[in-house]
């Protein structure tokens, strides 16, 4: 038996980086459109079981709600009690460790969530865990060394370079259909975001 005593205090110490995701205007341009898109494509439908990993405060599932579609969150911290006051499904669950079943969601939203593992392999591969054979995961993550400097964000373990991304969701199993670029000015210059669509 392995003992993990000394990474689980490891963990726990981490917990104190964690702060709320107050809603924000790129965010929400960002979401908006991303999630337009998939409904337009028939990718978002009525019917199917969407996970929100990382839900922040409900950006996400407040605009899901709105166009009919059932979903559920997880999230950490403060937010989980926010989205519960909007009246949203929520638990608060860490993204490493999640306790649903073997493919028990048709389609994952990951915004900005998986920079926060220390061990996105790992995390990716529970991703594809909870996805049903043949579903969907939408991953959006900031790019390294943009004017936003996000590698040097509170919490943010993983700004990784597009080719690790891309080789690692290969080794947890999950096919890529396509990356989009987000790229825009923020108040310190230029930034930029990766969204990638993953097939289980």
């Amino acid at each position: 038996m392995r003992d993990y005593t000394r990474y689980d205090r490891f963990l726990d110490r981490l917990c104190q980086d964690i702060y709320p995701e107050f809603p924000a205007p790129v965010s929400g341009m960002v979401t908006e459109k991303a999630i337009h898109d998939l409904v337009q494509e028939g990718i978002l439908s009525p019917g199917l079981r969407i996970l929100d990993i990382g839900c922040g405060q409900g950006l996400a599932l407040e605009r899901f709600r709105d166009l009919g579609l059932t979903a559920e969150g997880i999230t950490l911290g403060t937010d989980c009690e926010v989205c519960l006051g909007k009246g949203l499904q929520v638990r608060a669950m860490d993204q490493n460790f999640m306790t649903f079943a073997d493919g028990e969601f048709d389609f994952l939203w990951c915004r900005h969530v998986l920079e926060h593992s220390l061990a996105p392999y790992f995390t990716l591969s529970e991703y594809r865990r909870v996805t049903r054979p043949g579903g969907r995961i939408y991953v959006e993550v900031p790019a390294p060394g943009t004017s936003a400097h996000h590698e040097g964000n509170p919490n943010h373990y993983s700004v990784l370079p597009d080719s690790l991304w891309q080789i690692l969701f290969a080794r947890a199993g999950l096919t890529l259909e396509r990356k989009v670029t987000f790229n825009f000015e923020v108040a310190c210059g230029p930034d930029e975001y990766w969204a990638y669509l993953l097939r289980r």
